[in-house]
């Protein structure tokens, strides 16, 4: 099983020294995305299945800051980024989108109900319904990705 797993790392290129996961990490995800269960790897780690869980817990931790990092960056350099306060009706939300990236010469590879369950799925809880209930930022990269952030606080004026 581990040499198995080993295989796959080195298949797939994996880089301790690159990445946010540490090697021990990526190990645990490899095998518990193949359905090996907790136990069964701290069998073939010699180590406790508590430790495992530990393991995966920090390493999706860790996986999850390393997207909201990616979806930082590309929201700076997206050269679309629509506010869209709370209140909105994710209905207008394409027409805002639209506008802007007009107005910018973005083209976005969305039709508006496309582009509406786009936002509604990554923005998550703060869409409920047809309503935008916490402020969102919609950001457009100039190869017309999508990127929805949740707008964490008013602007300082």
């Amino acid at each position: 099983m581990i040499d198995d797993v080993e295989a796959l790392l080195d298949e797939i290129g994996f880089d301790a020294e690159a990445s946010v996961l540490t090697h021990r990490q990526a190990q645990v995800l490899a095998l518990r995305e193949r359905g090996v269960s907790q136990a069964d790897i701290a069998d073939a780690l010699g180590t406790s299945r508590a430790n495992v869980s530990s393991i995966e817990s920090s390493a999706r931790e860790n996986l999850e800051k390393a997207r909201e990092t990616v979806a930082f960056a590309e929201a700076l350099r997206a050269p679309v980024r629509v506010r869209v306060p709370a209140g909105t009706d994710l209905y207008d939300v394409p027409q805002l989108v639209y506008d802007a990236c007009d107005e910018q010469g973005v083209k976005v590879d969305h039709t508006a109900p496309d582009l509406m369950k786009v936002v509604s799925d990554a923005a998550g809880s703060a869409v409920s319904g047809r309503q935008v209930s916490t402020p969102l930022i919609v950001g457009v990269t100039s190869e017309g990705m999508v990127r929805v952030r949740h707008q964490n606080r008013e602007p300082e004026t």
